[in-house]
C-alpha cells in the first residue's frame, strides 16, 4: 500500500531538486547571449511530473530567481522567470497523472520549446538586446529545433528511471 506524501516532503524533494537546477543550468549547461543549452530543465520536469502544474511552474520560477540572485549572469529580468513558471505549468500539465509516451514528452517538449522558448523568450531578448525579433530568430529556431528530440528522450529516460525509484503516492 503506498502511502500520501506530506507537503513537507513535497517540499523537501521540491527544494533539492531547484538546487539541483540551479547547479546544472549555472554550471553546468553552456550559455551566450542568445542561446542557453543546459540539463537545467530535467529536475524541473520531475516536479511537474510528479507533483503537478502548480508546484512544477513554482518550483521552476523560484529556481530561476535563486539561480538569478545567488549566481548572476547580468541583470535580473523577470520575463524569464514568467517564462520558467510556463514551462513547469506545461510540463505539469502534460505530464503529471499521465503515463509518459513518446507521445506526450513530445507534445509537452515542443509545446514548451515553440511556445516558450523560441516565441516568448526570443520577445524577451529582444527587449534586453535591443536586436531585432526576426534578427535573432533564426539561430534560436535551429538550436530549438535540435533540442526537441533530445529533451523528449530525456524526459522518456528521465520518467522510467524515477519510476524506479520513486512512487508517486495514490
Amino acid at each position: 500500500m503506498e502511502r500520501k506524501r506530506t507537503n513537507t516532503e513535497k517540499l523537501v524533494i521540491t527544494a533539492i531538486l531547484i538546487a539541483l537546477e540551479v547547479i546544472l543550468t549555472r554550471f553546468v549547461g553552456i550559455s551566450t547571449p542568445m542561446l542557453r543549452i543546459s540539463f537545467g530543465f530535467l529536475p524541473m520536469v520531475i516536479v511537474a511530473m510528479y507533483y503537478g502544474p502548480i508546484w512544477g511552474g513554482g518550483a521552476y520560477a523560484l529556481a530561476d530567481i535563486l539561480g538569478s540572485l545567488i549566481f548572476p549572469t547580468g541583470a535580473y529580468f523577470p520575463g524569464f522567470t514568467v517564462s520558467a513558471c510556463l514551462t513547469g505549468i506545461i510540463y505539469g500539465l502534460f505530464l503529471h497523472k499521465r503515463k509518459v509516451t513518446v507521445g506526450t514528452s513530445l507534445a509537452a517538449v515542443i509545446t514548451v520549446v515553440l511556445g516558450i522558448n523560441l516565441l516568448v523568450n526570443t520577445f524577451w531578448l529582444t527587449i534586453i538586446l535591443g536586436k531585432g525579433y526576426m534578427a535573432m530568430l533564426p539561430a534560436r529556431f535551429v538550436k530549438e529545433l535540435l533540442c526537441v528530440p533530445i529533451d523528449t528522450a530525456l524526459i522518456l529516460v528521465l520518467s522510467k528511471a524515477t519510476r524506479q525509484i520513486y512512487r508517486p503516492a495514490a
